[in-house]
């Protein structure tokens, strides 16, 4: 098996799915990429929170429910066959090749619906991977531009940022630093200032503190950048005082 090949196994190691020979392979393998380590241990971690999601807790009140309405089941007459005896040894032989059939089967639907929700979890995480790696590719070519501007300020209740921006790119970046948590799930929406006329340029990642993040639309024809607090999902105008101006 080539190195190609065992990149492919991520998902069937992780569900316990190769054999022997093939598990003690990508086991190697595994000593010497990273890659896959991390992505066996995510889809890993990822089965288990499944597999607890299935569990369902009975209402406490079922019990008490269930002995309430058994007066008011009507019991069946006994069903009469004629007596046939069959040995002990022989009916197992019947049944156990359904209940075998029947656990194999549901082993089988629950195997394959972790399997696709791993998958689906996975790449997603690839997902915001590569877009995270293409925001800061971006944001460096930005911060590299001849005629890039920072303006920096300190916000109202805490934080600083800066905005980076090149009309040469057309584009604009809001760098952050010690944003307090917001009440009421707030979020902090960016603004572009144009003619006295402000226009939504993106919203802060709710939770987070610190980080960067490339703003919606170019910085021609604006004059500043605003960052207020909006109701979640952001706003289309500005529904409060700016917490921080910065020019562009």
């Amino acid at each position: 098996m080539n190195t190609v090949d065992l990149h492919t196994l991520t998902g069937a190691y992780a569900l316990g799915a190769l054999s022997e020979q093939e598990a003690a392979e990508f086991t190697r393998h595994l000593a010497h990429c990273e890659a896959c380590t991390q992505e066996v241990r995510e889809l890993q971690e990822t089965a288990a929170r499944l597999a607890l999601a299935v569990a369902e807790v009975p209402p406490a009140d079922l019990r008490l429910r269930v002995m309430a309405a058994l007066p008011e089941v009507r019991q069946l007459p006994p069903i009469r066959h004629e007596a046939t005896v069959v040995p002990l040894r022989r009916r197992a032989r019947h049944r156990l090749p359904y209940f075998a059939v029947a656990a194999c089967l549901a082993i089988a639907a629950v195997a394959g619906g972790l399997a696709v929700n791993a998958r689906q979890e996975a790449d997603q995480q690839r997902d915001r991977t590569t877009r995270a790696e293409e925001q800061a590719a971006a944001v460096s070519a930005l911060m590299a531009a001849p005629d890039a501007t920072f303006h920096t300020t300190a916000f109202k209740g805490g934080g600083n940022g800066t905005v980076v921006a090149s009309k040469r790119l057309g584009r604009a970046a809001f760098l952050y630093h010690g944003l307090p948590a917001l009440s009421g799930q707030r979020v902090y929406e960016l603004w572009y200032s144009r003619n006295g006329t402000m226009v939504p340029a993106g919203l802060v990642e709710p939770g987070r503190s610190t980080g960067t993040m490339l703003l919606t639309g170019g910085p021609q024809g604006a004059d500043g950048v605003g960052v207020t607090a909006e109701p979640p999902g952001g706003s289309s105008s500005p529904t409060s005082a700016p917490l921080g101006l910065l020019r562009v």
